[in-house]
């Protein structure tokens, strides 16, 4: 069984044929892509090099300068605003709180215990036993007041509603049905007519006059012209992209060697000097100068310590002198016994210290 047939029933899968390319677009595309590589090149490797000159800096300037100037920023406003706020402010304001406290907020609770509430609660009696009564009593008298001029009202209203009725409604609606609408759809018939005439007659002149010019622009100029510039345009963009992928390459290859011509001129003639001339004498010095030189100063140490120490001795001693010379001996003070016992009187089972248990 051949795997490499498709199941019967499923048609196969051709390929996408690419559409075929107009003389046009080749003529177009070579001299096109040639200038757009010439002046592509220097612009990548002079981004090339601003790039690695870029990241060289971030690592040596940028970066350790941003952190001396983040720590030169929080000691000079982070730690004193933060010590102001901690040692100052806060201290400030919980005695301020206390003092409004003391000063407002106890007297307001006072006066508002003492003298508000007694006052609310007296305004509240007078309103309850004095001003709802009196309230009632002057709605009911205009309630009455009320009802009788809303009769009034409503027989006032009836008799000028019946006069405007039949003295302004009727007659208008009779002149509107019988003169006004006539004479209106006359009107608005005749301006129908002239409009349309009118109409037709701007829309045959702006069709001459504007729209077969631009209809024959459009299509004989415009539509050719947008598709040459659509074929140099996109053209353009693919010769620069490809000027762009080429140039990188060029550019790689460039500082590749001039990375290397770098590497055998210094850092290899470098590491030689340094491997084959500088190490052996470092070493030489090291071994025939540095350490005789060290060892030369520690003992001048030791001989300098031992020195300070005799002096210091020595020092000690004639103080000592001095003060029995002036003051005489000082007196010995008495041995004193000792809780526990000596090596020669050591604890048995039989013995002991102490007073309660001594025989």
């Amino acid at each position: 069984m051949d795997l490499q047939k498709p199941p019967t029933g499923l048609p196969e899968q051709q390929p996408a044929r690419q559409s075929p390319e107009g003389c046009l677009v080749v003529a177009v595309r070579l001299p096109v892509r040639i200038v757009v590589l010439v002046l592509v090149v220097p612009v990548r490797m002079v981004w090339d090099a601003l790039v690695v000159t870029g990241r060289f800096l971030d690592d040596t300037v940028f970066r350790p300068v941003g952190r001396a100037l983040l720590w030169v920023a929080r000691a000079v406003f982070v730690w004193p605003v933060v010590g102001l706020w901690r040692y100052v402010l806060v201290p400030l304001g919980r005695a301020l709180g206390w003092l409004g406290n003391v000063l407002l907020v106890v007297p307001m609770k006072w006066f508002h215990r003492c003298v508000l509430t007694p006052l609310g609660q007296a305004l509240m009696w007078l309103y309850a036993r004095v001003l709802t009564p009196v309230g009632h009593g002057v709605m009911w008298v205009l309630r009455g007041v009320g009802a009788v001029l809303a009769l009034l009202g409503t027989g006032v209203f009836a008799g000028v509603a019946w006069l405007v009725r039949y003295l302004v409604v009727v007659p208008a609606v009779w002149a509107y049905a019988r003169v006004l609408a006539p004479v209106g759809r006359a009107v608005a018939w005749l301006v129908g007519v002239v409009a349309t005439g009118v109409g037709v007659a701007l829309y045959w002149v702006g069709r001459v006059l504007f729209v077969l010019p631009a209809l024959a622009l459009w299509r004989w100029v415009l539509v050719p012209v947008g598709r040459f510039l659509a074929v140099v345009g996109r053209e353009v963009g693919q010769a620069i992209g490809h000027a762009w992928r080429v140039a990188g390459r060029i550019s790689l290859a460039v500082g590749r060697a001039l990375a290397t011509l770098f590497r055998w001129i210094f850092v290899e003639p470098v590491r030689w000097v340094y491997r084959t001339v500088l190490t052996p004498v470092g070493h030489v010095v090291r071994d025939a100068v540095l350490r005789p030189v060290a060892e030369a100063a520690r003992g001048v140490g030791r001989a300098a310590r031992l020195a300070l120490a005799s002096a210091r001795e020595s020092a000690r001693q004639a103080r000592a002198d001095f003060r029995r010379m002036l003051f005489g001996e000082p007196e010995r003070r008495e041995a004193v016994t000792r809780r526990e016992p000596t090596a020669r009187e050591t604890r048995t089972l039989g013995s002991s210290t102490t007073a309660l248990t001594k025989d």
